[in-house]
């Protein structure tokens, strides 16, 4: 079964909305603390500074207004799911942009004051049900909004490990939110009921093909907390590592998913 054809679970657009600007304040209110010293501090993605990175977060929210100023689509031809597998194709033009941003925007706290108050007002204007043209193809408003939930939690968690001390907090639903998407992406990629994935408390998912479980303790287990999941479904921990700091229980033959992690990059 492709992506496109995985259906995805519903999401509630009001938490949804919700949990995107609670996880955007808490970017917000760290950012502003930020010294240049700390602004100039490396990150673990290639050669991006603190700077391009808190530059990228705005630019992962303001996606939505980009897409709000273009032509509404004439009908649905995505779903959610196609979004966690199409970032890879993206990957220089996001980098070209965001440096862009980081070289125009010298008060990073000012700017992401501005996105935040947009997004806001975006937001009130416009229904759930609104198609936005997307890098992937026309999806509902509030469907591309749960991709921010991803998008504010990743790269919040790579901000907390480039500056030392830092520790800006997840939203609990922004964190189930992202947790539950790439759970459903495994499971779109990798379809089939032998090997159950657990990441307690928010998702658990069937995937691999294989003898499908019908009771009892399955055969083929994962589990995995929220944080270790989506460090590795975006490639920022190796499945090998995480087997090795015990951050993984894996058991059953089918339970290795080496082969198809990271799920996005």
């Amino acid at each position: 079964m492709s992506p496109a054809k995985k259906r995805a679970r519903t999401y509630d657009p009001v938490r949804i909305r919700t949990a995107v600007l609670a996880q955007f304040g808490n970017v917000r209110e760290a950012v502003a603390a930020l010294t240049p010293e700390q602004f100039a501090l490396p990150t673990r993605l290639g050669d991006w500074t603190v700077r391009e990175l808190v530059a990228h977060i705005g630019m992962a929210v303001t996606a939505v207004h980009r897409s709000l100023d273009k032509p509404e689509p004439a009908k649905q031809d995505a779903v959610l799911l196609d979004w966690a597998f199409a970032t890879f194709a993206n990957s220089s033009a996001i980098d070209d942009f965001t440096r862009r941003l980081a070289e125009q925007h010298a008060d990073l706290d000012s700017y992401l004051a501005d996105v935040e108050q947009s997004l806001v007002r975006l937001l009130d204007e416009h229904p759930g049900t609104r198609l936005l043209e997307t890098n992937v193809g026309a999806l509902p408003l509030a469907d591309y909004l749960v991709t921010r939930t991803v998008e504010l939690v990743v790269h919040t968690d790579d901000l907390n490990a480039a500056v030392p001390g830092l520790e800006v907090p997840y939203d609990r639903q922004a964190l189930a939110a992202c947790t539950r998407l790439l759970a459903d992406a495994l499971a779109a990629k990798a379809p089939g009921g032998s090997t159950e994935v657990r990441i307690p408390p928010y998702a658990v998912v069937q995937c691999i093909e294989g003898p499908r479980h019908t009771r009892g303790t399955p055969p083929n287990v994962v589990e995995t907390d929220p944080m270790t999941w989506f460090r590795l479904a975006t490639g920022r921990v190796t499945w090998a590592d995480a087997v090795q700091e015990a951050q993984v229980g894996a058991s059953g033959e089918r339970a290795d998913l080496s082969g198809l992690l990271p799920l996005m990059g």
